[in-house]
């Protein structure tokens, strides 16, 4: 359903606890800029999670995603599987998209980026989703949110458990 500057979708569940044992990197904020602002009001980083993204072997349920949003109408697919540990905060942004546009030469079409994220496991105590300024918590395994390029949204992990998402990316 279309809700402001999103949608919410749900998948049916068809995915193991795989995405556990990848290999997961931690890779900076790319925008210096931001991460300078959140300095200057007092955030602390590190700002972002663990991730493994396409460059890395994917579970082997992937491709199902990829053709879940494939049938979307979303083309030239990325997923990156993301795990926020307990006191990461990844405050409120814009995603830049900087390798992405870089690869589909897409630097006049970034309308055209869509983002998702995919919850892999049901909601905990303590993790946090906001888009586009609405709270988002209680989610279930296979919800999702579905955004375009310049969407704002942040992410938290104020629980004790690990936050596990799927991020996807795409253009229409």
């Amino acid at each position: 359903m279309a809700i402001r500057g999103y949608n919410k979708l749900h998948f049916s569940k068809f995915w193991d606890d795989e995405y556990k044992q990848l290999t997961y990197t931690r890779e900076p904020f790319n925008d210096p800029t931001d991460v300078a602002d959140w300095v200057a009001v007092g955030y602390s980083g590190p700002f972002t999670g663990w991730m493994c993204d396409m460059r890395e072997p994917q579970p082997t349920w992937n491709q199902q995603f990829v053709d879940l949003f494939s049938a979307r109408g979303w083309h030239d697919i990325g997923t990156s599987y993301y795990r926020m540990d307990t006191a990461t905060v990844l405050p409120v942004h814009q995603d830049r998209y900087k390798k992405y546009i870089e690869l589909f030469d897409l630097e006049q079409h970034k309308h055209w980026i869509y983002r998702a994220i995919v919850f892999l496991e049901d909601w905990q105590s303590g993790h946090y989703f906001e888009i586009d300024g609405v709270a988002v918590t209680d989610w279930r395994a296979g919800d999702c949110y579905e955004w375009r390029y310049d969407t704002p949204h942040m992410a938290a992990n104020f629980g004790k458990l690990p936050r596990y998402t799927l991020q996807i990316t795409g253009h229409k």
